[in-house]
């Protein structure tokens, strides 16, 4: 078929360029990672843009279209989503106050971990994901204390600062945690990283 013709010059026709829009991916926590996975991949980062979601409802934004792909550390058993292999590893961390007992430790085990009350599963989001992150029982068999309700990371930190409380997570999440006047760093607990979208598991982040 021929090109249409631009009558005032004969020749074909110029079509404005239309822009691309940008690949929509969740991200929850820090965005630094999700930045390394778009420079490893070869993307330009200008055409990727970066939506947080609430942990609340991890699989919402995507179900409803306001995200085109979505961060997860762990296989899904959603039958309406599918997943990748794993992309990229994220250190596990135990987060705690700066007064913790065990916040001056070097390395720090999942079965000490369960000496303290840690964090349930919060609003929506999968149960058996949750189980990963913070399970409900150690290597040892010790129960794991998931007493308090997981909202916003402010709230997190809040009770962490003034309790003995502690949370399972992942070392890419001190990105997002307010500073402090101690210092934070991260100590060493053996469970295995976790492969962004993969299998599970406790450094340790002082907050």
């Amino acid at each position: 078929m021929p090109l249409p013709t631009d009558p005032t010059t004969g020749g074909a026709a110029k079509h404005p360029a239309h822009p691309v829009r940008p690949v929509r991916l969740g991200v929850h926590g820090s965005p630094r990672l999700a930045a390394e996975l778009v420079a490893a991949a070869g993307h330009d980062r200008r055409h990727v843009e970066f939506v947080p979601y609430d942990v609340a409802d991890p699989f919402g934004p995507l179900r409803a279209d306001e995200m085109d792909v979505l961060i997860v550390k762990y296989p899904l058993h959603e039958p309406d989503l599918a997943f990748s292999e794993p992309v990229l590893f994220d250190d596990r961390a135990l987060i705690l106050g700066a007064h913790h007992p065990l916040a001056t430790r070097a390395t720090v085990s999942v079965e000490e971990a369960a000496d303290y009350d840690t964090f349930s599963c919060p609003g929506d989001f999968p149960p058996y994901v949750w189980d990963q992150v913070v399970p409900p029982r150690t290597p040892g068999g010790r129960p794991v204390r998931r007493v308090h309700p997981m909202t916003t990371v402010a709230e997190m930190v809040d009770l962490l600062a003034r309790s003995t409380t502690v949370h399972l997570s992942f070392h890419s999440l001190k990105d997002i945690l307010p500073r402090t006047s101690a210092p934070s760093r991260s100590t060493t607990c053996p469970r295995p990283p976790c492969p962004w979208p993969g299998a599970a598991t406790p450094n340790s982040l002082v907050l």
